[in-house]
């Protein structure tokens, strides 16, 4: 019997990946409103530091798209799901080794992140059990 997702499962899955992408590419504003970045504690940044994070915005926002593409795209989910822990993981990790840095994050992200790295993990984990459990099946068929 083939194992598929129930529709409020799927729904659920959907839901989360697409808050996430949204919230995700966020930070693409501060290419039309620099003034965005004071959210993480950059105000009247140089002209270098403003290009490197209006440029880390614009990765966000691929990471965001690709979030709420893989929504809908049940295929691609285990690839972004690593690219976006990969991703958030080195951040959190960046930003927690530097005290400095610590001192001055943003309570959101220090939050939204471990908890897009919890809800990545388990949905790549529970598609790995799937995954066996369908291999099982076809095996014993």
């Amino acid at each position: 019997m083939a194992d598929r997702q129930t529709p409020a499962r799927e729904v659920t899955i959907r839901t989360a990946l697409t808050v996430m992408g949204a919230l995700t590419a966020f930070p693409v504003l501060s290419l039309v409103d620099p003034t965005q970045l004071e959210s993480y504690g950059v105000v009247d940044p140089d002209p270098i530091v403003l290009t490197l994070l209006q440029h880390r915005g614009v990765f966000q926002l691929l990471l965001g798209a690709a979030l709420v593409w893989s929504a809908f795209r049940p295929d691609v989910r285990v690839p972004v799901a690593i690219g976006a822990i990969t991703s958030k993981g080195v951040a959190l990790a960046l930003t927690v080794s530097r005290p400095e840095v610590l001192a001055e994050s943003s309570a959101v992200a220090m939050v939204f992140d471990p908890i897009c790295i919890v809800l990545l993990t388990a949905l790549l984990v529970d598609t790995a059990v799937r995954r066996r459990r369908r291999t099982r099946e076809s095996v014993a068929a």
